[in-house]
């Protein structure tokens, strides 16, 4: 009995059928099976989700190997030092001021050894270079005074020394050097327009509807603060893999994509949240995609905002980007400006916000040949209402062709009131035209 249930087992996968121990199977694992050569399951493979190249906080997803040439950031070492981190930044702050007072104490000291002053410091009517030095901890408090000008009056040169008045005025000139540089970093770190940033906001999805019987695509932006950005001028760049006519392949090529730069829509008055718009033509990238292509593509949206701080009138740019995904087809943005009681107020729990609205699936370029031939979506029509004419037939102007039309049970009122609509609409110039 074991053979032939055997045998009836490999007899059924030969023929394709599925042994009845599979049924018993959970739904999800009786779907995933492996097909056999008579039976082919075809299914659309999962789409992978795209590396970033701009994340949505504005940072760049790209890292630089195998740089060779690293000298050329010691050309621009206040940009390099300004572009460290934070820990970095603090680490070298400190140790270029506690070097910078090591090298001087040292010098201080070596002079004083060389003059014997360490040695007969403690004789009367020796006239010391620095009075009260007698070791190299004395030399390095001494170098930090003459640097930081904190003169405590203990430790002071005598004009007994000539080299020790050189090294004072080499050690101010450079300490100044060296202050100027390490606080313009700091300053310049602390006060970077990238901050200013964090309180620009982008919306988190981007939509594509009908806008004017235009296919549009949209996203939103905002700014928190009550400073605003001074000359705030906005584009978007569209990436994605492309190929040649030549068989050339490019990974990631750019894409101007038009938000207004013609009619000088992309220069923003930043006081509440704006919605921005991209008109689907004949020269967008999106004018012969279709709700069902843009989910086969695979491209990223990167946003770019660009502005003055008002306060500090430095150049600020906030960046944020849309995968194939984050772009919804058939949403709108919920409205978020309110009328108030003497002021405008914005509501941001709504900012990110969207609905869904009648929006045809098909291209923008089919869109538009349908609308040449006839309205495409009731809502359409009515941005392009047609004058209604109104038909009137024979019984409709004699007054006895209506009253045998009318049913026996009919009251004498009602014959009245007819024969009134009836004369009414006789009286008028456009029935004698018709009588006439």
């Amino acid at each position: 009995m074991a053979g032939d249930s055997r045998i009836l087992m490999d007899h059924n996968m030969e023929i394709g059928v599925t042994p009845a121990q599979v049924t018993k199977l959970p739904k999800h694992l009786r779907e995933a099976q492996i097909s056999t050569e008579r039976t082919h399951l075809i299914s659309d493979p999962p789409k992978k989700p795209r590396q970033r190249y701009v994340q949505k906080d504005g940072k760049c997803n790209v890292h630089h190997g195998n740089v060779q040439e690293t000298y050329r950031y010691l050309s621009d070492l206040f940009t390099t030092l300004v572009d460290l981190r934070w820990r970095l930044s603090l680490f070298i702050f400190t140790l270029v001021y506690v070097v910078n007072w090591l090298f001087f104490g040292f010098l201080w000291w070596l002079i004083a050894l060389i003059r014997g002053d360490l040695l007969h410091s403690d004789e009367e009517g020796w006239t010391p270079c620095v009075e009260n030095m007698n070791s190299f901890v004395s030399a390095f408090l001494f170098s930090i005074e003459t640097e930081t000008t904190i003169g405590y009056g203990y430790r002071v040169i005598t004009e007994k020394c000539p080299e020790g008045i050189i090294l004072l005025l080499v050690q101010a000139i450079l300490g100044s050097i060296v202050n100027a540089m390490m606080v313009g970093c700091m300053f310049v770190k602390i006060s970077q327009p990238k901050n200013r940033a964090e309180t620009l906001m982008f919306s988190h999805k981007a939509v594509i509807s009908v806008r004017d019987s235009k296919m549009c695509l949209m996203f939103r932006v905002g700014d928190l603060r009550n400073s605003h950005i001074v000359e705030a001028s906005i584009r978007a760049k569209l990436i994605r893999s492309q190929q040649t006519k030549e068989g050339e392949f490019i990974p990631l090529n750019q894409t101007d994509i038009n938000i207004g730069f013609d009619t000088g829509d992309d220069r923003l008055f930043l006081v509440s949240p704006l919605i921005i718009s991209h008109e689907i033509n004949e020269k967008s990238p999106f004018w012969e995609m279709s709700m069902a292509q843009m989910e086969k593509e695979e491209f990223e949206i990167v946003v770019i905002l660009e502005g003055m701080v008002e306060a500090t009138g430095m150049t600020c740019q906030a960046r944020s980007s849309y995968l194939d995904t984050e772009v919804l087809w058939g949403h709108r943005f919920t409205p978020v400006l309110s009328l108030e009681k003497g002021f405008y107020e914005v509501d941001y729990n709504n900012f990110h916000e969207v609905y869904e609205t009648n929006t045809p699936s098909c291209s923008a370029k089919e869109m538009a040949a349908k609308l040449r031939d006839g309205p495409l979506l009731p809502q359409l029509s009515l941005l392009s209402p047609e004058p209604k004419t109104l038909t009137f037939g024979l019984s409709d102007l004699d007054p006895l062709s209506q009253n045998e039309n009318r049913g026996e049970g009919e009251s004498e009122d009602d014959k009245g009131e007819t024969n009134g609509s009836a004369a009414t609409l006789a009286e008028t110039p456009f029935a004698d035209g018709l009588t006439g």
